[in-house]
């Protein structure tokens, strides 16, 4: 899984995130449209299940390398929703693991 962006009408379809050893998912704009901050996982993990060791990573928005900001367990709950400050300088995520009942 990779992170991809297109036009509204579905052409210019452009790959976003890097081919390397990651699956990446849940891609967050931030509000100043800079910045994308996504979950990866390891490539060998199939889907976005939870309680994975998972790294949260962001790059400009326009291209160019990502860099890691936390490593954490996680994965499916870490960042499923806009989490970005109105002014874009901090993101909010969750570490968690999932205990059965």
């Amino acid at each position: 899984m990779k992170i991809w962006r297109m036009k509204p009408d579905g052409s210019e379809q452009t790959q976003v995130t890097p081919n390397d050893e990651y699956g990446d998912w849940f891609a967050h704009p931030s509000p100043d449209g800079k910045w994308i901050v996504f979950v990866s996982y390891d490539k060998n993990v199939e889907g976005h299940p939870a309680n994975k060791n998972v790294v949260l990573r962001i790059m400009p928005a326009s291209g160019g390398e990502p860099k890691i900001l936390a490593t954490l367990l996680g994965g499916q709950g870490t960042i499923n929703v806009p989490s970005w400050s109105p002014d874009s300088k901090m993101v909010a995520f969750v570490s968690y693991r999932l205990v059965a009942p």
